[in-house]
């Protein structure tokens, strides 16, 4: 069984892609500080809450408990004592049964040899931000340099995990993965990247990276992102064997051939005669601004109406759809939805779940435990649900990525 480790875990793309895979795992602990994703990671893969285990609890005792937690609501700063008090009681009790029942450490500043369980596999896909093309405009050019203070400079809060683990004789992981921009082999961060690969070799790990285009496995979507593979093989022979593994199964060979991939319309909710559908389409409509004129003359049109464009690819799935760039537009023509100064609309987030990998009856259960708070409000509204899926991965990738893992740990480091 491989015991994992989920660190930035966000909505769970990696336990999920090992479950797809069918590979025996158990995930020993998560870290994660943005409430709404630890939220709905707990909904997606522990299914609804029992929060009448929490009905001992006044609100200033689950505050208390919950302030002990750096938490945070936008995934930007720690949320203060003054916010948690804000929130209704059943949002209170909803984090602390996100937090528990994931085992989740919430802070990565804060994890340590002595909290973190054994792990065979620890994943860590540290924020982009500060790595991304687009975090340029907002002055976030420091990337990974160690000294930048940064949010994307949390990947050297793993380097100090790695260096607790052996300095207190405790197992490092066999497997790291990690994912990212693939901004970080940029000529502008290449030279920190590849610090962080030499520190993790002097440990003794294998590294094999990727950049892989979620089209390749299946998705219709241009997303390209890297991943780094790092096996602990300490001995000579492990590290020849490993290399050969990768040499011979390499997933940057995988060939990108429009019969492998799934058409759009697989992924597009277009039958409005639903109402659930009408409705997420009506909510993802923008009124026919200036602004909004120019960003549908400029960004892919996905369907019209009920037709949508098989061997069209929808782009990257980002935090946010409505601007430009986004992921690709469905235009009205004869379908009305709405007055006539509406001319199209975006992606809704149940599109966004389903063009990152996940199955539809999971997005309708994270609404269905969607829980109404203060005045109506829900914890995960529709921008917060499209930003959790813009930051998440494509989970066929991770499945082909976890096979490799697999049988690198059964057939080479001979764990089972």
């Amino acid at each position: 069984m491989l015991r994992v480790v989920e660190t930035f875990s966000g909505i769970g793309s990696q336990v999920q892609a090992l479950k797809n895979a069918g590979l025996n795992h158990s995930v020993v602990a998560t870290v994660e500080w943005e409430i709404g994703a630890l939220y709905a990671y707990d909904i997606i893969h522990g299914g609804p809450q029992n929060l009448e285990m929490y009905r001992h609890h006044t609100r200033d005792s689950i505050v208390e408990h919950l302030s002990q937690y750096n938490l945070s609501s936008d995934g930007k700063s720690e949320i203060s004592i003054r916010g948690l008090k804000a929130m209704s009681m059943s949002q209170l009790k909803a984090i602390l049964h996100s937090i528990e029942r994931n085992n989740n450490l919430v802070d990565i500043n804060t994890v340590t040899a002595a909290n973190l369980p054994d792990t065979d596999v620890l994943t860590y896909s540290f924020p982009c931000q500060d790595l991304s093309v687009s975090g340029h405009w907002h002055n976030n050019t420091g990337g990974i340099n160690r000294d930048a203070n940064n949010r994307s400079t949390l990947i050297w809060q793993i380097e100090r995990i790695l260096i607790d683990l052996k300095e207190s004789k405790k197992e490092l992981p066999s497997f790291l993965l990690m994912e990212n921009v693939n901004n970080i082999l940029s000529h502008k961060h290449i030279d920190n990247f590849n610090e962080w690969q030499k520190f993790l070799e002097s440990l003794g790990y294998v590294n094999q990276l990727y950049t892989l285009d979620s089209r390749n496995f299946g998705i219709p979507q241009s997303r390209v992102r890297t991943y780094l593979i790092s096996v602990l093989a300490e001995d000579s022979d492990k590290k020849e064997k490993v290399n050969q593994f990768f040499f011979e199964n390499n997933l940057q060979n995988v060939n990108l051939t429009e019969d492998k991939i799934a058409p759009i319309s697989k992924f597009l909710r277009l039958d409005y005669s639903q109402e659930k559908y009408r409705n997420e389409a009506i909510e993802s409509t923008p009124m026919y601004t200036p602004s909004r004129k120019k960003i549908y003359e400029n960004n892919t049109i996905l369907a019209t109406d009920h037709q949508a464009y098989d061997g069209i690819f929808a782009k990257t799935v980002t935090t946010k759809q409505d601007r430009h760039p986004n992921s690709g537009l469905i235009e009205y023509d004869k379908v009305i939805l709405t007055d006539k100064n509406k001319h199209y609309r975006n992606l809704t987030p149940r599109e966004c779940f389903l063009l990152m990998g996940f199955d539809e009856e999971q997005y309708e259960l994270l609404l269905t435990n969607n829980l109404n708070i203060n005045k109506g409000r829900k914890i995960l509204p529709p921008s917060k649900l499209i930003k959790l899926a813009g930051n998440s991965i494509v989970v066929p990738v991770l499945e082909e990525i976890f096979k490799q893992i697999d049988g690198i740990n059964s057939r080479i480091l001979n764990n089972h």
